[in-house]
């Protein structure tokens, strides 16, 4: 199979595999805001924002790096580093697990003022937070190790499983006012015991890979280096949407910030779907690079580019048909179609600019990718605090909108002035129109 067509059939499963886990997630949000109400259904939207970003920060940015390294270490069969890479990453998680439970305690009065819902379940919250961490280095290492189905599987389908039985249970065993602490401790158990069995498969692969490299240890400064600009980057890039609910909890209503917050749920499907593009391609990336050099490695990524831009293309017209399934929460949920059409176009420009960030980490300019976050947080805030409160909705998703736009043209003007190279899908464009072919 060409390795064009093989990479949009591996991202096509894993993305069906996740249309399959985000259909559970719906119905469970669905009933949650049928049942228990839009103020449950808010409470429960901060909750998880909280344990996302929790997570992300959890193994220090090793799961973020997890998926460069581990494609370069099985490329160049050094399987010494990358069973310590991975050592390193389960041990952050472990460490800062200890940290967040101290934290919880210090702290716990001061957070129960200002985010009651979330200081009231912090413990099982950091147990699921610990929880999506493994997972996620799992994940990034799977990928990087060509089992891309593997790598994915317990976060898209998984978790979703756990959820809707987390929701099962609480709903016929609870109390109404216990519910939603019912849910949360029965999800983060649960999951739990996913996670380790998902990391015992990674430790199978890990012993399975061959080791002719050099001795351990020599790489560990190149792995920080790279952490700690990946993981600021794919915090404010993957959870965007989680911090904007945190920064919207202040503005908005806790009904209007559960409208916003299933629009996000619904963007963050549609991005998934173009995010697994790049993280398919990303070991045949570090394979060119590394045997065929600068032309075959640029030109894959354009090819990554067509189809990412293509897919945010379409789903963001299908975005404007989105009502009637928004009404499945509730007829107030129809007032975020026209917002979630918004935040679609944030896509289309993201995609079309290219993965810079990627670009840049392997030209060693990982901490160029900075500033443009940077602007892009700067914008969401700025804009929440001015569009939200006039505009309601409609102003969030402008607000989420331009700082997407402006952070990502950023993001390939600097990968252009530091690498020399246009990482957009203009270069597959203009060879397409006749211009000079891509070598």
């Amino acid at each position: 199979m060409a390795p064009l067509a093989r990479f949009v059939s591996q991202s096509a499963i894993i993305f069906a595999l996740r249309l399959v886990g985000a259909g559970l997630i719906f119905v469970v949000q669905a009933a949650m805001a049928r049942s228990w109400g839009a103020d449950v259904l808010g409470q429960y939207l901060l909750m998880v924002a909280a344990i996302n970003i929790l997570a992300m920060f959890m193994p220090l940015g090793f799961q973020v790096i997890g998926t460069y390294f581990a494609a370069e270490y099985r490329a160049s069969q050094s399987a010494g580093l990358l069973r310590m890479f991975a050592r390193r990453a389960y041990g952050h998680i472990a460490l800062i697990s200890l940290l967040a439970f101290a934290c919880g305690a210090a702290f716990e009065a001061r957070l129960a003022q200002s985010y009651p819902a979330i200081a009231s379940l912090w413990i099982p919250a950091v147990v699921m937070a610990a929880a999506t961490a493994v997972v996620f280095v799992n994940g990034a290492l799977l990928v990087g190790m060509k089992r891309s189905i593997a790598g994915f599987i317990a976060d898209i389908l998984c978790k979703p499983l756990v959820m809707a039985g987390g929701f099962a249970i609480a709903y016929s065993l609870a109390e109404a006012t216990t519910r939603l602490e019912s849910l949360i401790w029965s999800a983060a158990l649960s999951y739990a015991v996913v996670a380790m069995l998902h990391a015992g498969f990674v430790v199978t692969v890990l012993c399975r890979l061959p080791d002719h490299g050099t001795a351990p240890a020599q790489d560990a400064s190149r792995w920080w280096r790279y952490a700690l600009p990946w993981v600021v980057l794919a915090v404010a890039t993957d959870f965007f949407f989680d911090i904007d609910l945190i920064l919207l909890s202040h503005v908005l209503t806790i009904e209007d910030l559960a409208v916003f917050g299933v629009c996000t749920r619904i963007f963050a499907l549609v991005a998934f779907g173009v995010g697994t593009i790049y993280a398919v391609t990303m070991p045949d990336f570090v394979e060119a690079k590394r045997r065929y050099g600068d032309a075959r490695f640029y030109r894959k990524i354009t090819e990554a580019n067509l189809v990412a831009a293509c897919l945010a293309a379409i789903a963001a017209c299908a975005m404007l048909f989105a009502g009637p399934l928004l009404t499945l929460f509730g007829p107030a949920f129809a007032a975020g179609a026209a917002p979630l059409a918004i935040l679609c176009l944030g896509l289309v420009v993201r995609s079309i600019a290219g993965p810079a960030a990627l670009v840049l980490s392997i030209h060693d300019r990982p901490y160029a990718s900075l500033p443009p976050v940077a602007l892009g947080l700067a914008v969401l805030a700025l804009g929440n605090w001015v569009l939200a409160p006039r505009y309601g909705l409609m102003g969030a998703a402008m607000a989420a909108t331009l700082a997407m736009i402006l952070w990502s043209l950023a993001q390939w003007l600097v990968a252009l002035r530091h690498t020399g190279t246009d990482v957009s899908i203009w270069p597959r464009l203009r060879e397409a129109l006749g211009g000079p072919r891509l070598q």
